[in-house]
């Protein structure tokens, strides 16, 4: 770090509110709302210190609907966090701190819980169509296999499901929802299992607000069946694959449950494999591979959960003289 800019971002933490909040947001972010009941000062304070940090590029800022959330900036964690550790965080006030952060974190959790209880029957009755989560969670591992993960988002992340799975597989993990209350309930999930640093943002997934190319492994699970437009999803995701990059999609093969319409606010009644294979070729990736999960049998109506994992060549074909034609997808019946 230059001289000059570590002297800027050393004056901006050398202050007792804003060395707290850096204390805070090691945890994991936190909205204007929460700072404010957790250090008992009032927002505009608050805000004035955040708007410091900010400046001096400790943290960074994001909008989700009305509200604005914090976390620690990637480039600045390997300064904060040693300053962190080495303070005192067992006695006052980082103690009391962390009290009323826990006491925080409860309230969010218990008001994620009562929203999600209102979905929670409906979402019971689609899973008991289709072979059990875990099942799918074990064939999204086995498909993924054991090639390191550096950066994974997943896109419509909803209850944070998927993030839970794969966060600890990763060196970062971001999840893109367009509602907050799904986000305050992936917020709240994802706390309990310990991965407050999950970077989660409100966002539409035919628009992501990222850049192209900035992650190695995009997922997008359960999500397509809800949208007008899949193939411009499908695009949107394949622009965020990195080089070498994959691009996991998780959804229902064709079916007949028309109710679904209805009661789940379905779209699309599933999808064959040959056309995502051919959205994700025609979005400019390869090697598509697909795994059907059958349900068990005796299950009334079943669906079968299709897996798709496509992969960015377009780095590995720019090194060779003749590109070889398009190799057919693969496809294995669980």
């Amino acid at each position: 770090m230059p001289f000059a800019e570590a002297l800027a971002v050393l004056r901006a933490a050398a202050e007792e509110t804003r060395l707290r909040i850096l204390a805070l947001l090691a945890e994991g972010e936190l909205s204007v709302s929460d700072l404010t009941d957790i250090l008992g000062q009032s927002q505009p304070r608050i805000s004035r210190h955040l708007k410091l940090l900010v400046e001096s590029g400790l943290i960074e800022r994001h909008r989700e609907g009305a509200w604005a959330f914090f976390r620690l900036r990637e480039a600045a964690i390997g300064f904060v966090e040693p300053l962190i550790a080495a303070l005192e965080r067992a006695a006052p006030p980082l103690s009391e701190d962390r009290a009323r952060l826990d006491s925080v974190r409860t309230q969010r959790a218990e008001a994620a819980q009562t929203f999600f209880a209102r979905l929670a029957p409906k979402w019971d009755g689609l899973r008991s169509l289709h072979v059990p989560e875990a099942a799918v969670e074990a064939a999204v591992l086995d498909a993924l296999g054991d090639r390191p993960i550096r950066h994974v988002i997943d896109l419509g992340t909803g209850t944070g499901k998927m993030l839970g799975l794969l966060a600890p597989l990763a060196g970062r993990a971001t999840g893109l929802d367009s509602s907050h209350a799904m986000l305050s309930v992936a917020r709240a999930n994802l706390e309990r299992m310990g991965l407050s640093r999950v970077d989660l943002r409100q966002g539409d997934l035919h628009a992501p607000p990222f850049g192209r190319g900035g992650f190695d492994l995009v997922v997008l699970h359960q999500v397509l069946h809800y949208l007008d437009d899949p193939a411009r999803a499908l695009r949107e995701a394949a622009r965020l694959v990195a080089p070498g990059g994959r691009l996991l999609v998780v959804d229902f093969a064709p079916h007949t449950l028309e109710q679904l319409r209805e009661s789940q606010a379905h779209r699309r009644l599933g999808f064959g494999a040959e056309q995502i294979t051919g959205w994700l070729v025609q979005a400019g990736l390869g090697d598509v591979e697909s795994r059907d999960l059958a349900p068990e049998d005796g299950i009334e109506h079943p669906l079968t959960v299709t897996l798709w994992l496509a992969h960015d060549t377009a780095a590995i074909e720019a090194q060779t003289p003749e590109h070889a034609p398009a190799r057919a997808p693969e496809r294995v019946v669980a």
